[in-house]
């Protein structure tokens, strides 16, 4: 395994490939840097040898001591500590760890892969090819991001239906050497600080969609490959620093008539698991954020009772009954990503056929459950913020700037006139009150609620799985025996 410093060294000897705000930048522009620093908490809580167990993990490939976030989980003890490693990591930064992408998408390809080259009766060596990458990126402990949403324009036209064909990613040129992709993926969370970039579809597609059922990685920096790059990052502070100031990027990935080597392409028109591995990288992703979303209620309910405490409102009967809104959905979330990795095991839930095995025996979260919980957390999103902002007040709106703290002619006047609570200092409310502030009145802020609420997927995707995959018509030939009815 890596440390945080050969892994930033390593992002120091990619390419200039990204463009940020109308530049061209390095990866290891002091933009980036606090969400390096988000993803490097990754790499030195697994240099502790007390998170050794949950941190770690033994390569199925290798038999090697690996990073966690580079596993294909065997078990449902492995399914077990991802969600909890995902809650711990995240409770660190105080939000998004920004490394599940990787983890989530070489578990889904690892299984789809497999399942094409039966389709093909050995024709094909896709997941040969995996294995062979995936040791690599295990044993060196690379970071991956997973690039599936496309731009998809004409939402009501399929990929092969747009009037421009690129608006999917697709594959315009088969070689006897690798293949030409061209198209868009958006919204790819950490791509501009990943090692390399897994690419998979992003809907279920039809024998005239095969070009579009594509799944490939290559690095970060590739030739071809374009990231306009978003970067999300708290105002930084001159007086008052934070105690850890996390950090996210965002990506627009162009493969602009990219080649990519037959070695890493790991599906190419078998239509067929196209939608399959799609719905795979979904249901790994939603998985993580049974760890993630729980993290950021722990967050939001830490927030909300040092903001009752700090306005000495903690013992009213409506701020509880608000603390026990966000316990019950923060908990609800974490049980059910808890009887997800329960109920794990090598299959996967076919509409209309149920439950079948799927893939080379690697263990695949529950789908129902996993749907389940990721739609209760995710719509909960902006009712926690609301909790957040009643309780909290005004202040964090019109709160004064950090340097009238240490003007002279201001500062003694303020630290007078926000005391609140006589049993905590001025110092400690003004700090607590910033924190706030960023998290409710921000840019990042307002951007973290709308990534809590779509990241992985948003809710009416999970409201649509649940519905298709529940078994609603064994439901009615229950109520049909209660009520006496008989066909």
């Amino acid at each position: 395994m890596r440390t945080k410093q050969q892994y930033m060294e390593g992002l120091g000897k990619m390419k200039r490939n990204l463009y940020h705000n109308g530049e061209k930048i390095d990866r290891l522009d002091e933009h980036q840097m606090p969400c390096i620093n988000t993803i490097g908490t990754t790499y030195d809580e697994a240099e502790k040898p007390e998170n050794a167990d949950l941190m770690t993990a033994k390569s199925h490939l290798t038999g090697e001591t690996i990073n966690r976030f580079t596993h294909i989980h065997q078990n449902t003890e492995d399914l077990h500590k991802k969600q909890d490693m995902t809650r711990f990591l995240c409770r660190k930064v105080g939000g998004c760890i920004q490394r599940c992408m990787g983890i989530d998408g070489t578990n889904a390809i690892y299984n789809a892969s497999y399942e094409a080259d039966k389709l093909n009766n050995g024709a094909t060596e896709y997941h040969e090819n995996f294995k062979k990458w995936l040791e690599r990126f295990q044993t060196e402990d690379l970071v991956g991001c997973c690039a599936q949403t496309d731009v998809k324009g004409d939402r009501m036209k399929r990929p092969a239906d747009q009037v421009d064909p690129d608006l999917y990613t697709r594959v315009v040129e088969k070689k006897s050497d690798g293949i030409v992709v061209r198209g868009c993926k958006l919204h790819i969370s950490e791509a501009s600080v990943a090692d390399e970039v897994l690419v998979v579809p992003t809907r279920a597609l039809r024998p005239e969609d095969k070009d579009y059922a594509l799944a490939f990685a290559v690095p970060g920096d590739w030739d071809g490959l374009k990231q306009v790059v978003t970067i999300h990052n708290y105002r930084e502070r001159k007086h008052f620093p934070r105690g850890f100031m996390p950090g996210a990027t965002d990506s627009y990935i162009i493969f602009d008539d990219m080649f990519v080597p037959w070695e890493r392409v790991f599906l190419c028109g078998e239509y067929q698991h196209g939608g399959a591995l799609a719905l795979l990288f979904a249901l790994f992703h939603r998985h993580s954020y049974s760890g993630c979303k729980p993290a950021i209620g722990d967050v939001i309910l830490g927030t909300a009772a040092l903001a009752a405490e700090y306005n000495g409102i903690q013992k009213t009967s409506h701020v509880r009954d608000k603390f026990a809104e966000i316990i019950k959905v923060t908990e609800l979330g974490y049980a059910a990503g808890y009887t997800v990795s329960d109920l794990g095991k090598p299959e996967v839930y076919m509409p209309g056929v149920g439950f079948m095995p799927y893939g080379p025996g690697s263990y695949i979260p529950n789908s129902i459950y996993c749907n389940v919980g990721r739609c209760l957390t995710g719509e909960a999103v902006f009712h926690e913020t609301e909790i957040l902002t009643d309780i909290s007040g005004g202040v964090p709106a019109t709160f004064p700037y950090e340097g009238d703290f240490v003007n002279p002619e201001t500062k003694d006047l303020l630290n007078k006139y926000l005391m609140r609570n006589p049993d905590i200092s001025a110092e400690n409310q003004a700090q607590f009150w910033r924190y706030v502030g960023d998290m409710l009145c921000s840019a990042t802020g307002g951007i973290n609620n709308v990534g809590n609420y779509h990241g992985g997927g948003s809710p009416i995707m999970e409201s649509i799985a649940i519905t298709t995959q529940y078994d609603i018509e064994e439901r009615k030939e229950l109520v049909k025996g209660l009520a006496g009815i008989k066909d």
